[in-house]
Parts: C-alpha cells; sequence; structure tokens
C-alpha cells in the first residue's frame, strides 16, 4: 500500500472516531433526557456549545497546521479527546455537560478532526482534491454508520457513562499510534513542512492570499455563508431526528439505526461528490447535495403521525447523499480560492460559519420544541437555510466565471 493511500485511510479512521464521538449525542440525549428529565433545549444548548467552542478553535488549529505537522496535532488531539470522554461519564449536572462535553470534548474533536485532516490532504492531493477530501469525509459516515449504533448498544447494555469510557479507550488506541506512525513514515520520504509536490498546471493556481486579504473578498463570505446556513440545515437533523423519531413511536435502537443509515449513505454521496467535483464545477455538485438535504428535510416532516421502515430510511438515505455532499466540497471550493500557504488558517475562520450554523440550528430546534411541542417550523427554518445556502454557492460560481 502507498503512503498516499495508507494516509487517507488512516486520516479516514480518525474522522471516524472523532465525529462518531459528535453525532452520537443524538443518542446520548435521548439518554440523559431519561435519566435526569432535563429540557431538550438545555440539552440542545450543550451540543450547541460543542459546536461553537469547536468552530472558535478552528482558526487556531489552522493557524497551527500552517506551521507544523497536522498529523503531529492529530495525536496530541487524540489523547485529549480520551481524557475529555472520560470525563464526561462523571456528569451529573447540566453546567458538567456544558463543560465537559460542550467544552473540553469539543477542543479535544477540533485538535484530531477536521481542520488538520484537510489540511493534510489539501497540501498531498492537488491533484485530485474533490477525490482525496471525499474519501477522508467519508470517515465522518463510517463513524455515523458504526460508532453511533455502537454507542445506543453500550448505553442499553451498559448505561451512557461506560459508553463514555469505552470511546475514551477505543480513540486513544487507535488515534494516537496511528498518526504517529504515519507521520514517522511520512517524516523520512520530505523534510517537516514541506507540502508534497503537486502538478505544474496545479501549482499554477495556488493563491497567495493572506487571512486578511481573504475576508476583504466577496467569495470568502459567500463561502462563510455557505457553512453557516448549510449547518443550520444539516445540524437541525442530525442532532433532533432520533427524538423527532423516538416522539413517532419509533424504538430508540431502530432510530439510532437511522443514523447509521445516514453514516453508510454519506459514504457514497462524499467519494462521489468529490469524484464528481473533479470532472465538473464543484458548485453545481454543491448545489445538486442542497436540493436533496432539503428534500430531506421535507421527508422527515412527513413521517410524523405514521412513520414506515421504507420512508425512515429513504429519509437516511436522502439526508445521507445530500449532507455529504456539502459537507467535503465547501473546503475544496475554498481551496480552489485560496489553496496557498495560508490555506489552514482561511479555512479555519471559514468554518467559524460551520460551527455558528451547527450551534444555531440545533438549539433554536430545541427551544421551538419545547415553546410548540413541535419539530415543524424547527423544519421549515431548516430547509430555507438550506435554500439560502444553495444560493451563496450559486452567486460564488457566478463571480468565479465572472473572474475568468
Amino acid at each position: 500500500m502507498s503512503l498516499r493511500s495508507l494516509m487517507l485511510g488512516v486520516i479516514a479512521a480518525t474522522l471516524a472516531l472523532a465525529y462518531g464521538v459528535w453525532y452520537s449525542y443524538s443518542v446520548v440525549l435521548v439518554a440523559l433526557l431519561h435519566e435526569y428529565g432535563w429540557s431538550r433545549s438545555v440539552l440542545a444548548g450543550a451540543f450547541s456549545v460543542f459546536t461553537l467552542v469547536h468552530g472558535g478553535v478552528n482558526p487556531l488549529i489552522g493557524v497551527l497546521c500552517d506551521r507544523m505537522r497536522p498529523l503531529g496535532l492529530m495525536a496530541a488531539g487524540g489523547v485529549a479527546l480520551g481524557a475529555a470522554l472520560w470525563a464526561d461519564s462523571y456528569i451529573s449536572s447540566p453546567w458538567q455537560l456544558y463543560l465537559g462535553f460542550g467544552v473540553l470534548t469539543a477542543i479535544a474533536v477540533a485538535a484530531a478532526g477536521w481542520i488538520p485532516a484537510i489540511v493534510q490532504v489539501q497540501r498531498d492531493f492537488q491533484d485530485k482534491l474533490g477525490l482525496a477530501l471525499g474519501i477522508v469525509s467519508a470517515g465522518v459516515g463510517v463513524g455515523m454508520l458504526v460508532v453511533v449504533p455502537l454507542t445506543q448498544l453500550l448505553i442499553d447494555a451498559y448505561g451512557w457513562r461506560t459508553a463514555f469510557r469505552v470511546l475514551a479507550a477505543i480513540c486513544v488506541l487507535w488515534i494516537v499510534p496511528s498518526s504517529l506512525l504515519l507521520l514517522r513514515q511520512q517524516s523520512s520520504t520530505r523534510p517537516a513542512h514541506r507540502p508534497a509536490p503537486a502538478p505544474a498546471t496545479v501549482r499554477r493556481t495556488l493563491s497567495t492570499a493572506t487571512l486578511a486579504e481573504a475576508v476583504r473578498g466577496t467569495p470568502f463570505w459567500l463561502m462563510f455563508a455557505a457553512f453557516f446556513f448549510g449547518n443550520i440545515c444539516s445540524q437541525t437533523l442530525h442532532v433532533h431526528q432520533v427524538a423527532y423519531l423516538v416522539d413517532q413511536g419509533v424504538s430508540a435502537m431502530i432510530a439510532a439505526s437511522v443514523v447509521g443509515a445516514v453514516g453508510a449513505s454519506s459514504i457514497a454521496g462524499k467519494i462521489g461528490g468529490g469524484w464528481l467535483s473533479d470532472r465538473l464545477e464543484r458548485e453545481l455538485v454543491y448545489l445538486g447535495g442542497i436540493a436533496i438535504m432539503v428534500a430531506a428535510v421535507a421527508a422527515l416532516a412527513a413521517l410524523a403521525g405514521a412513520p414506515t421502515p421504507w420512508a425512515i430510511y429513504g429519509y437516511a438515505v436522502l439526508l445521507g447523499v445530500g449532507y455529504s455532499a456539502t459537507a467535503s466540497l465547501i473546503p475544496a471550493m475554498v481551496s480552489d480560492r485560496f489553496g496557498g500557504l495560508h490555506f489552514g488558517a482561511i479555512v479555519g475562520v471559514g468554518l467559524m460559519g460551520s460551527a455558528a450554523g451547527s450551534a444555531l440550528g440545533p438549539w433554536m430546534a430545541g427551544y421551538l420544541f419545547d415553546r410548540t411541542g413541535s419539530y415543524m417550523l424547527a423544519f421549515a427554518i431548516a430547509a430555507g437555510c438550506g435554500i439560502v445556502a444553495g444560493a451563496a454557492g450559486w452567486h460564488a460560481r457566478t463571480l468565479r466565471l465572472r473572474a475568468a
């Protein structure tokens, strides 16, 4: 196996664990709801803090990645993630949930997760960036497919505290040694901090823009808007889909398996969408993903009252394909415009929009449910935000074509 292929596999597996923790919160939320009876806005608020902290530290993570090996940062993040998850197993009050999961776990996931992965792949795979990002981000789908149902099984068998401890052990035992091993092998092939050579046709297109220069331009803010509004749409569904389905009479285990089905579908969506984006305009592939994701919102809302298995899993496929095509494509779209020496810092700041949307959407849905007893208004807002994200992507394409 070549070093490039090994790198993609290791990073994908690391993202599976790190973001398996992220998406497992949808089943932990139900467990905490049953044990403590805390309101859904309180429980969703902890996830909102998680995403805000995750996004807030992303610029710092991006700057660090511009100055050091991202794989070394991943290894350190693996240690931190194990410690944070172990601390989460002792939660007994909302403030502990907000501090332990919302702050400490979020920082650890960011250090082991998406920004180091994006920067590492962007350095080494300029020739097939869309496909490479699709492959590593498919690891997130594997996490949804494997880690979320595993967490539900552990909760059913041993309780949520033991589930956190098992996840802590798995994260440390995989992320730390695998990242260090890959780092050692990479160090033997080229000097530290030096990106792999790219084809001449790619090197000529790399941007020299600094972060300060990027944020003064419209394209950056269109990418930011796509991150923000797209994540309001997707994360509203990701966080509340299990609770919503349980409210409709679906068993907790079946509802958790829906998360796995979303993950399985996202694997195909991310790899296929990434491959397609290397051959077509990325913005057009992105718009297709947005349209499918908005259709998923409508499909979930239509399950109210009489959810049938085919309809439940049909929704899961729509969300998996739609959300996945957008999640891995926006970083590639940012790289197309700002893929130079300051890419890590630029995409890190851009992902603050993703964090803000991921925080606002789930909290908004929990708040509206507590006030109205229904998710329907939240679903309507989520669909509208998806449409706005698509409009931002389309306008970014218009500006790119004018510049060309």
